[in-house]
């Protein structure tokens, strides 16, 4: 007997770049895998990991009622016809509504808070409704699975999940064979009096949205400029345009114009890129714990973050990257300023301590073990050994 699985995301990208491992490992184990998003141009590559896709449209930035409602009633037909053994849930709207609809066909649900994003950020009236579909959604959850202690806190104090049924993960973890560690390349070319200049790079990844504090660096970059004309500030990421949070591109063109970042578009791979900087840096208000620092960690590059639930998990402070504050641009101006001025030798330490760092704590195979535990357990599939 095949046991069925069906995971739901808000975008195939998503499950794609995220999800990849866990579909992998299920589909290796004998499970019949179903994935369900928004179609886009990474469904070909999800169907070669062995499962079935069914594309489900999704309004991910959306707040009207009856769409949601609609989304709802699709998850439900959609499950009711499938009639998986479990149902997987991550990101917002699939959380919520296919978790609503999986518990109204007595599917077992499984689900990954991977983030608050800018609703709870801003914490308004939006955010109170959100909380109460999280509540009713999580309910009737078998294991709902946190990325840092924050957000965990945060649910079971405000009772919208509880206590017993809450677990910990590192985040959707880095794969480390993948990304290889890699030592950095000594980019120092010029001295004058007591000060070392150096070609220093630094990289931004992420969607391009003023929460992932994308102002923030250009800003620290703007300061920074003046005193060291040969460092670099890069941006690397797609402009979500369906986002309310969203940069446009016409604010990136002018950024660029003015000489104070160089914008590298998007890409499918960012390892070279990761490889090519010598500093990530990630000022987000918040996250669940980014993909992106767990794969400069897993590179071997010092990070500056934000001293934020998500961001902080990753970086021990001092040792493989600085930690800033929030919302500011002079902070986190200084930090930059503080990596500029490490010696080689020591931002080559600082890299062996992030890779070290993702070796015994974001490795993805903890993570994918997790479910697969999980899983077994709820629907006792006969699992073969690792």
């Amino acid at each position: 007997m095949k046991y069925k699985v069906v995971i739901g995301l808000n975008t195939a990208w998503n499950l794609y770049n995220f999800r990849a491992g866990l579909i992998s490992a299920l589909v290796e184990r004998g499970y019949e895998v179903i994935a369900i998003a928004p179609q886009d141009e990474y469904v070909d590559r999800i169907k070669k990991l062995g499962c079935r896709f069914i594309p489900l449209s999704m309004d991910n930035q959306g707040t009207h009622p009856g769409k949601d409602l609609r989304l709802l009633w699709n998850f439900f037909i959609l499950l009711r016809k499938e009639r998986p053994d479990i149902f997987l849930g991550y990101t917002v709207k699939p959380n919520i509504y296919g978790s609503l609809a999986a518990q109204a066909l007595d599917i077992p649900v499984i689900n990954n808070i991977s983030g608050l994003g800018s609703v709870f950020i801003n914490n308004g009236f939006l955010a109170r409704i959100v909380r109460n579909l999280y509540r009713f959604a999580l309910l009737h959850s078998a294991k709902v699975f946190f990325q840092n202690e924050d957000d965990l806190n945060l649910f079971v104090s405000e009772k919208l999940v509880e206590k017993g049924k809450v677990g910990l993960l590192p985040g959707s973890g880095v794969n480390i064979n993948r990304f290889k560690y890699s030592e950095l390349i000594n980019k120092k070319i010029n001295t004058y009096g007591e000060n070392s200049l150096r070609n220093f790079q630094f990289l931004l990844v992420a969607r391009l949205l003023w929460d992932k504090g994308v102002g923030e660096f250009v800003e620290a970059a703007r300061q920074l400029r003046d005193r060291y004309p040969s460092a670099q500030f890069n941006l690397l990421g797609f402009v979500d345009v369906q986002n309310p949070a969203a940069i446009s591109h016409k604010e990136v063109r002018s950024w660029v114009d003015e000489g104070i970042v160089s914008y590298l578009g998007s890409t499918d791979d960012i390892r070279y890129y990761i490889a090519d900087a010598d500093c990530v840096v990630l000022p987000s208000y918040r996250e669940g714990t980014p993909r992106t620092l767990l794969e400069a960690a897993a590179i071997g590059r010092p990070i500056i973050t934000t001293d934020v639930p998500g961001c902080r998990e990753v970086v021990d402070n001092g040792v493989n990257g600085y930690l800033c504050k929030v919302r500011d641009s002079l902070d986190l101006a200084d930090k930059m300023e503080c990596m500029i001025m490490q010696t080689h030798e020591q931002c080559i330490e600082m890299g062996r301590q992030g890779r070290k760092k993702a070796e015994q704590q974001f490795d993805e195979r903890i993570v994918v073990q997790e479910y697969l535990d999980i899983i077994k357990n709820k629907i006792g599939a006969n699992i073969c050994a690792d």
